[in-house]
């Protein structure tokens, strides 16, 4: 896949005060970050191993779409697992890329479980949401940010399960660069803020926001070690502004980004007043919104 663009948008620096450069990794050939990632996964297993010809995962859409796409290249099927209540243009997303789609479970943990379940009955290689080559293959959009946009001062990014934060700080500390990273999660769905700022994993009971990529109620071991070492912030951000910075992006930029990827912009609003004067680089790491939320997004008839 060619290099995602970096833009700052005028309107958007007017509306937000500040300098806003945004990586725009809902322009990817699945409409989120995670592609990269899926690429980077099945090529190291594929390289290691030519008797696979399934891979497995469960997911809320762009692990998910990640891993059907990379399998479509690679000419090997997937099967992927979803809860009941997922998004209905994700899955068919999925679908067009040739996986096939389980609604299994009411939420991601139950739909995880029958994932796994499956995999051991039919041999099937599975696909975690974290891994060290999803962070390899996440980590080069970060890199193209931080080598064609030069003295960022800090780049907020959305924390779903933790690949797209931890390949932010492994770059810039790679390149030596002084680039604050602050991760953005949902108040609804707060546990790496929580386990940030306590120093220990702290899970939460529910994720119950619409930014559904940022709906993670329990932080992987390893991703928590990097961000717990290496971002120098977590910070939250509500619904309702998460749902201002949706529509924030349509009027200014005119591009469409779902909750997770909204979200650090969100942040970057919030911290307008402290940020007066810096360069500011907020990640659009998808624009897979169900058309319904947006909708009424747009409407102002969300709540």
């Amino acid at each position: 896949m060619p290099p995602t663009p970096q833009y700052s948008w005028s309107l958007l620096n007017e509306a937000a005060g500040n300098e806003i450069w945004v990586k725009h990794e809902n322009h990817t050939p699945t409409g989120a970050f995670k592609i990269r990632g899926g690429i980077v996964y099945l090529n190291n297993r594929l390289g290691e191993c030519c008797d696979i010809n399934d891979f497995i995962s469960a997911t809320r859409g762009n692990h998910g779409q990640s891993i059907a796409f990379a399998s479509r290249i690679f000419g090997k099927k997937a099967h992927i697992f979803v809860p009941e209540c997922n998004c209905p243009d994700k899955n068919a997303a999925m679908e067009a890329f040739g996986a096939d789609v389980f609604k299994s479970g009411k939420s991601f943990d139950e739909a995880k479980a029958n994932c796994a379940r499956h995999s051991r009955e039919h041999n099937y290689h599975f696909v975690p949401s974290y891994h060290d080559d999803l962070v390899i293959g996440v980590a080069t959009y970060a890199y193209e940010f931080m080598k064609s946009v030069e003295n960022l001062d800090v780049i907020y990014v959305p924390i779903g399960l933790g690949s797209g934060i931890c390949a932010n700080i492994l770059v810039r500390d790679m390149l030596g660069l002084k680039t604050k990273i602050i991760g953005v999660v949902a108040e609804k769905a707060n546990a790496y803020e929580q386990s940030y700022k306590s120093g220990k994993i702290i899970p939460t009971k529910t994720t119950d926001t619409f930014a559904d990529g940022l709906a993670v109620g329990t932080p992987h071991d390893e991703a928590f070690e990097i961000i717990k070492n290496g971002a120098d912030d977590v910070i939250a951000v509500s619904e309702n502004e998460i749902a201002d910075a949706i529509r924030l992006y349509f009027s200014t930029t005119h591009n469409i980004a779902e909750g997770a990827g909204a979200a650090p912009l969100a942040a970057a609003i919030k911290h307008k007043n402290q940020n007066k004067g810096k360069k500011c680089g907020v990640i659009l790491s998808g624009g897979n919104i169900n058309k319904d939320i947006y909708t009424n997004i747009l409407n102002h008839n969300f709540h």
